[in-house]
Formats: structure tokens, sequence, C-alpha cells
């Protein structure tokens, strides 16, 4: 996929998962993340590069967002019933954005401080745009507090994704030569 067309898939995606989870239904983020997933790694040079990152960026929604639940601080929509966990719509979108690091979010694989910065305000900026458009995420009060966590921990995980991204491309780029591996 080129920039355009990552950005938009993500942006759709992020719509799905959100207007979906707005009506109870976790299933239309999935979908939208297995389908912008599977154009993505058809077309991908480097498909290992894009499951590592999406693996990652589901442990780190599986932390972030279930820590926030687990710590009071916010509920979603659309969640897990009776468990206390992210539920599939935000893993689902964590992975699509995860994905961006190959296409339209390159550039922030080398401008961490950026990636970190774009993170801090970006993440509660995209949750708050979530619960006041579509109500599918409240935060308890003072809200601050559920905000400053997701500052916090997009602007660690963003340019850790960006990170994972620039090491997983290197990694694939070098022949198996120079890794130590014969031909």
């Amino acid at each position: 996929m080129k920039f355009w067309a990552s950005l938009i898939g993500y942006q759709l995606v992020w719509f799905a998962a959100v207007i979906g989870a707005g009506h109870g239904l976790a299933w239309p983020g999935v979908a939208g993340m297995l389908v912008y997933a599977g154009c993505q790694l058809l077309l991908a040079r480097h498909w290992r590069v894009d499951l590592t990152l999406m693996a990652t960026a589901f442990v780190f929604g599986f932390m972030l967002d279930g820590g926030l639940i687990r710590a009071g601080l916010a509920s979603y929509a659309a969640a897990w019933p009776g468990l206390a966990i992210a539920p599939a719509w935000i893993l689902a979108l964590w992975m699509t954005f995860a994905l961006t690091f190959s296409q339209s979010l390159t550039w922030l694989q080398t401008r961490l401080w950026l990636a970190a910065l774009l993170g801090l305000l970006g993440g509660p900026i995209a949750y708050l745009g979530a619960a006041r458009g579509w109500h599918v995420v409240s935060f308890a009060e003072p809200a601050w507090r559920g905000l400053l966590w997701l500052g916090v921990g997009w602007a660690l995980a963003t340019p850790a994704l960006a990170r994972v991204a620039r090491r997983a491309h290197a990694d694939v780029s070098q022949p198996d030569v120079l890794r130590g591996h014969a031909p």
C-alpha cells in the first residue's frame, strides 16, 4: 500500500470500529482490521515485519487499554462481558495503527521524539473524539487521569512501534550472509 491508501485505510477502520462499538458491536472494527491487514500483507514485500508490528501492538493495546479498565479510569462500549480487558475493536485499532508504520508512518521510524510527541497528543485526542462523538469510551471523573494515562502510554508505544518497524525492516533487508546465515 502506498502512503494515502494506508492513511485512508486506517481512518476507515477507525470509523468502522468506533461506529460499530457505538452500536454495541465489536465485529465491524475487527472485520475492518482483517480486510486492511489482508490487503497490506498481500502487497507487502516483508510481511513478517507487518506481523511483528501487529503482534507488538496487540500486546501494547492489551496492556494500555486493559490497564485503563482495570484501574477504573475508563470503560468501553462493546466490551467483553465480565472481563476487564481491552475490547476486540480497540485491539483491532491497535493492530491497524501498527501497520501504518510500514506505509504512511515510515517517516517516524527515524524521528522517535516526534513519534513520542504525536503519541502523547494524538492518542488522547483520538480517544476524546471516540468518547464525545460516538460515546464508546467513558472516562471516570476526573477525566484528566485517564487522558494522562493514555497520553503517557501512547507517548511510549508510538516510538516503540516505530523502532520495532525500523529494526524489523533492517533485519529483513540485510542479506543472510551478513546476519551470519549461509545462503
